[in-house]
């Protein structure tokens, strides 16, 4: 499904955008060497209730899981990259910590990713590939506009990530977001120009560019979530929900 939204289901998404990245950002200024993954998803359910808000988690059950999810935040560390299924883990000094979050508020969904080191440590490294998914970031949501093609913005990601020297999986990427979460069209992270759908406004989309250092290929852990880069090596995701307007994008997910 692809779902185009009205004056005021858009500003409902602007209210959900708001509140996710808050959510994220309060969970990043909380989160140092010692914190338990099990607590930053306890955090993210209070201050989701708190603010008549649905997770879009708890319940989520798709064909690639093992579902339901039954958390409230995707918490991945190292060489987790997607749907890091918080658990009982306290964070290190240097740790490479993922936080994915999307919540529903007045029936409409955001969808947002940080990607961050904890602690004193900044692994040269990490600290570069987190900067690599952010700018390629910035350049899908600079590409998006109205009349724009899918394949114009994962173009756009691609390029900066390949510059970067980072190998791309095109199994997940962005998405079409709405009143679900998931939905049509997928944006993966590297495409061809003037291929696929064309934006509309009123399109909300959720980009999300994610890479591994030295591979393409993911495992999934024992918990049926979890996935991570077959070699080891750590990762890094960043994620915007935005929204396509008559004359460009705009950032739903940026906090206040």
């Amino acid at each position: 499904m692809i779902e185009i939204l009205n004056k005021a289901e858009l500003s409902r998404a602007k209210d959900a955008g708001a509140l996710v990245a808050n959510i994220l950002q309060t969970m990043k200024s909380r989160a140092r060497v010692g914190t338990n993954l099990l607590d930053i998803d306890n955090w993210a359910k209070t201050m989701i209730a708190d603010a008549g808000a649905e997770s879009c988690y708890v319940d989520y059950a798709p064909s690639f899981g093992r579902g339901p999810f039954g958390h409230y935040i995707c918490t991945a560390v190292n060489d987790a990259v997607l749907h890091g299924l918080p658990h009982d883990y306290a964070l290190a000094d240097g740790d490479l910590l993922t936080l994915d979050l999307a919540v529903s508020k007045n029936g409409i969904a955001a969808d947002s990713a940080i990607s961050f080191i904890v602690g004193e440590a900044q692994p040269t490294e990490s600290v570069e590939m987190i900067r690599a998914t952010e700018r390629a970031l910035k350049a899908g949501i600079a590409a998006a506009g109205p009349g724009v093609k899918i394949g114009d913005i994962s173009y756009a990601i691609g390029r900066v990530l390949t510059d970067a020297g980072y190998p791309i999986n095109t199994e997940f990427g962005g998405h079409g977001i709405g009143s679900t979460m998931h939905q049509d069209p997928h944006v993966p992270n590297m495409g061809r120009p003037g291929r696929g759908y064309v934006l509309r406004p009123g399109l909300l989309l959720a980009l999300e560019p994610w890479v591994m250092v030295d591979t393409a290929t993911l495992v999934t852990d024992p918990d049926g979530w979890t996935l991570r880069s077959d070699t080891g090596c750590r990762t890094a995701h960043s994620e915007h929900t935005i929204a396509i307007t008559d004359d460009g994008a705009e950032i739903l997910t940026l906090p206040n």
